[in-house]
C-alpha cells in the first residue's frame, strides 16, 4: 500500500489554487483607492461636507484628511494586533476573524447618511481588517506555498494590492456622473464582495501545517501536507516533509516562547531579520510612486491634457497592473536582491530626471492652459513619461519583492510578531506620506522627487550591504543561511545543509534501529 501511494506524482496544484484565492479574495488596494474618487463627488460632498457663506458645499481639507486617515490609523493597528490571533486561534482563524472585521467596517460605511463621525469610524474598523489581513496574507502564504513557488505566489499579494487600486479607480470613473448616494455607494459597497469571498473559506481553508506542528497537532499537519502536495498521507513526500519542519520547529522552539524583543535579539540574528523587513517597508513607501497617484493629474494637465482625474487614476492604475504580471515570473528568475537592485537603479533615474526637467520647465501650479508655452508642455510631456516609467518599474520590483521577503525571512517562533512590525512600518510610512508629501510638494513642487531620488539611492546601498538572497530556499533553509553569517552579496551562492544533517540524522536512528534489532536477534537465536 505504501509502495503504491509513493508511486503518487506529487503536485502543487491545490497550494496554487490556495495562494490565488488567498491573493485575490481580498483586494487590500481597493479601500485605499476608491475613496479618493469619493472626495470630489458632489453627493459625497453634500452629505460630509461644510457649507460655505453662499450656500455652496465643500470638503475642508481637515475633514478630508480624517476621512482618509482613520484607514491608515486601522491598518497599522490591526497589522499589529494580528501577531496575537494568528498564534492564538492560528492563522485560518485569524483570517476568518479579520475579514469579519473588515466585512461590518465596509457595512457601516455603506450604509452611512449624512454622518461624518459614522463614516470615519467605518473606515477605522475596516482598517483594522485590512491592516491585519495585510500581514496575514503573507505570513500564510509563505507557510502553505512549495518553495520553488513561494516567491511566485507572494507576488500576487502585491498583484492583487495593484489590481484593487485599478478596479477601485474604475467603479469610480464609472459612477461619479450620478447624482445622489449610488455614487459613492456603489464603489464603496463593492467591498462587501472581498469580505464574503474570504469569509466562505471557512468551508475549505486548511491551517498552516507549520503552525499545526507548531500547536503539537501532528495528524492534522499531515493531512494538511498531504492535502497541499496532492498525494495521500502514507506517502514519502508528507514523512520527509514532516521529518524537516519537526527538526527546524525543535530548533526554534528551544528558547521557550517568543516575546516581541525577541524580534529584535541576536538569536540567529532575528534583529537583522526584522531590522530588513522593516527597512525594506519603509524604503518602498518612500520610493516616489504614491506621489504620482496624488499628483498624476497636475502633471498630465501641465501637459495640456484634458483628461479628468478619474481618467488619469485608471491609466496609472492600468500601467502599475501591468507592470506587476512580468514580476510573478522575475521573482524566482532573477531572484530578490537583483530585482531590488534593478529597481532602485532605474526608479532613482526616473526621479532624477523627472524632479530636474519639472522643476526647470513646468509652469507654476494654477496656470491656465491657454498661457502653457511649447516650453512648458514638452516639459510636462517629459516628466509624465518618466513618471509612466517610474510607476511600472516600482510594480515589477520594489511592490511586491519586500512583501516577498517579509513572507519568508522569519522563523515560526517569531514569525507573527516580526511580519506584524515590517506590515506595520508600511502602513505607518504610507500615512505619513499621505499627510505630508502634498504639504511639501506645495512648497517645492516638482523637486519632491530629489528626495524619493536620495532614498532610492540609499535604498540601493542598504539592499546590497544588507539584504540577503533567499531565492529557493525553504523558510527554515532561509532561518539556517541567517545563522551562517553569510554576507548578503555573497549569499546567492550559498547552499544549506538542513536536509544533509536532517537526512544523516534519519539515516543514524535508522542503522541506529536495524543493528539494535539485529542483536535482539543474535541473542534469541544464542538463547
Amino acid at each position: 500500500m505504501a509502495g503504491a501511494s509513493s508511486a503518487v506524482v506529487p503536485t502543487n496544484r491545490y497550494a496554487i489554487l490556495l495562494a490565488i484565492f488567498i491573493a485575490f479574495g481580498f483586494l487590500f488596494g481597493y479601500d485605499i483607492g476608491v475613496i479618493s474618487g469619493c472626495l470630489i463627488m458632489p453627493d459625497f460632498i453634500r452629505r460630509f461636507g461644510e457649507q460655505d457663506s453662499n450656500g455652496n458645499f465643500f470638503l475642508s481639507s481637515s475633514r478630508s484628511s480624517i476621512i482618509t486617515s482613520l484607514l491608515s490609523a486601522g491598518t497599522f493597528v490591526g497589522a499589529l494586533a494580528q501577531a496575537f490571533t494568528s498564534d492564538r486561534f492560528g492563522r485560518r482563524g485569524s483570517i476568518l476573524i479579520w475579514s469579519a472585521i473588515f466585512t461590518i467596517g465596509v457595512a457601516i460605511q455603506t450604509g452611512t447618511t449624512f454622518s461624518i463621525v459614522q463614516i470615519t469610524i467605518g473606515r477605522f474598523i475596516a482598517g483594522l481588517g485590512v491592516g491585519a489581513l495585510s500581514a496575514i496574507v503573507p505570513l500564510y502564504n509563505g507557510e502553505t506555498a512549495p518553495k520553488a513557488l513561494r516567491g511566485t505566489l507572494l507576488v500576487l499579494y502585491q498583484l492583487q494590492i495593484i489590481v484593487g487600486l485599478f478596479l477601485s479607480y474604475v467603479f469610480d470613473l464609472a459612477t461619479h456622473h450620478l447624482n445622489n448616494a449610488a455614487s459613492w455607494r456603489i464603489p464603496v459597497g463593492l467591498q462587501l464582495v472581498w469580505g464574503a469571498a474570504l469569509l466562505s473559506g471557512i468551508f475549505f481553508l486548511p491551517e498552516s501545517p507549520r503552525h499545526l506542528l507548531g500547536t503539537g497537532k501532528r495528524e492534522e499537519a499531515k493531512k494538511v501536507i498531504a492535502l497541499l502536495n496532492g498525494v495521500p498521507e502514507d506517502h514519502a513526500v508528507v514523512d520527509e516533509v514532516i521529518e524537516e519542519l519537526d527538526f527546524a520547529i525543535r530548533a526554534e522552539n528551544e528558547g521557550g516562547k517568543a516575546t516581541w524583543m525577541e524580534c529584535f535579539s541576536t538569536r540567529n540574528n532575528l534583529w537583522k531579520r526584522t531590522g530588513n523587513g522593516m527597512m525594506l517597508q519603509f524604503i518602498q513607501q518612500l520610493n516616489g510612486q504614491n506621489f504620482y497617484y496624488y499628483y498624476g493629474d497636475t502633471f498630465f494637465q501641465s501637459a495640456g491634457t484634458e483628461m479628468s482625474p478619474y481618467v488619469i487614476q485608471v491609466v496609472l492604475g492600468a500601467v502599475s497592473v501591468a507592470g506587476t504580471i512580468p514580476a510573478l515570473h522575475l521573482i524566482e528568475s532573477w531572484g530578490r536582491r537583483k530585482s531590488l537592485l534593478t529597481g532602485a537603479a532605474l526608479e532613482a533615474a526616473c526621479s532624477l530626471i523627472a524632479g530636474l526637467v519639472g522643476h526647470f520647465t513646468l509652469a507654476p501650479k494654477g496656470t491656465a492652459k491657454e498661457l502653457l508655452t511649447h516650453r512648458n508642455k514638452q516639459g510636462g510631456d517629459t516628466l509624465i513619461a518618466f513618471a509612466v516609467l517610474h510607476v511600472f518599474s516600482f510594480s515589477i520590483f520594489w511592490g511586491p519583492t519586500p512583501w516577498v521577503y517579509l513572507g519568508e525571512s522569519f522563523p515560526l517562533r517569531v514569525r507573527p510578531k516580526s511580519i506584524a512590525l515590517g506590515s506595520a512600518t508600511n502602513w505607518l510610512w504610507n500615512f505619513l506620506l499621505g499627510f505630508f508629501a502634498p504639504r511639501i510638494a506645495d512648497d517645492i513642487g516638482p523637486l519632491i522627487l530629489m528626495i524619493f531620488f536620495g532614498m532610492l539611492v540609499f535604498g540601493f546601498g542598504y539592499v546590497y550591504l544588507f539584504v540577503p538572497e533567499t531565492k529557493g530556499l525553504s523558510l527554515e533553509e532561509v532561518d539556517e543561511m541567517y545563522r551562517s553569517g553569510v554576507k548578503p552579496w555573497n549569499s546567492a551562492d550559498w547552499k544549506p545543509h538542513l536536509t544533509d544533517q536532517l537526512h544523516h540524522k534519519t539515516a543514524d536512528v535508522r542503522d541506529s534501529d536495524e543493528k539494535g534489532s539485529g542483536e535482539q536477534h543474535h541473542e534469541t537465536a544464542t538463547a
